[in-house]
């Protein structure tokens, strides 16, 4: 089987990360994010795009968003250099869709169908160690650790006001992205409210028959 080129799509906290890293592990391929593909391209030349500044960096050492054109650019260059990926956080909307289509052929699209109220659930219940960054998980993955448990936080981003907004804008932007591949046929959608284990059978059955 050639190595496979593998788009996942999926809302916060339906466990794209999870059965990314699981893909990539298992099929040998690279797992390309936007955001550590611009991490690791912070110094890349954008000068021709003519831009406010020259390099991804400067935008996000001064707290701004990323111009698509550059994110573009970026995904083009991480892509260019892999023979099989799990593209994960990309694309956001049709326009880069467009883009993606003039990159690479993609063999399948992944959609992992969480609904909104486990979404909430998941995320509403996540919890973070102030002294070590760790993240937890109230019911799913809480600490064995008294003190760990005593000192755990929610963060801002995981309250259910800004969850909900989260999952709001994700599905105004990808709802096109979904039609998009579900009309060309290249949509695959598996039941990501499963166990974790039973989603990879599922995830990698799928890749299995389609690359």
């Amino acid at each position: 089987m050639a190595q496979p080129r593998i788009l996942i799509l999926g809302a916060p906290g339906a466990g794209k990360g999870t059965q990314s890293a699981k893909i990539a592990d298992h099929f040998d391929i690279e797992h390309i994010t936007t955001g550590d593909a611009l991490r690791s391209n912070k110094e890349m030349d954008i000068s021709h795009l003519d831009l406010e500044y020259d390099t991804p960096g400067e935008y996000m050492d001064q707290g701004e968003l990323v111009p698509d054109a550059v994110v573009n650019a970026i995904v083009d260059e991480a892509l260019s250099s892999a023979d099989g990926f799990i593209l994960d956080g990309y694309p956001r909307n049709l326009e880069q869709v467009e883009e993606l289509e003039g990159m690479t052929d993609l063999d399948v699209v992944i959609a992992l169908d969480v609904s909104e109220a486990e979404l909430v659930h998941r995320l509403t219940g996540r919890r973070m160690d102030p002294e070590t960054g760790d993240i937890y998980h109230v019911e799913y993955n809480p600490p064995e650790d008294p003190d760990v448990e005593e000192r755990l936080i929610q963060r801002e981003d995981d309250t259910e006001e800004t969850v909900r907004e989260r999952l709001r804008v994700y599905s105004e932007n990808t709802a096109a992205v979904l039609e998009y591949y579900e009309d060309d046929g290249r949509l695959e959608r598996v039941d990501g409210e499963q166990p974790p284990d039973d989603v990879w059978e599922d995830v990698k059955e799928t890749v299995e028959e389609t690359s």
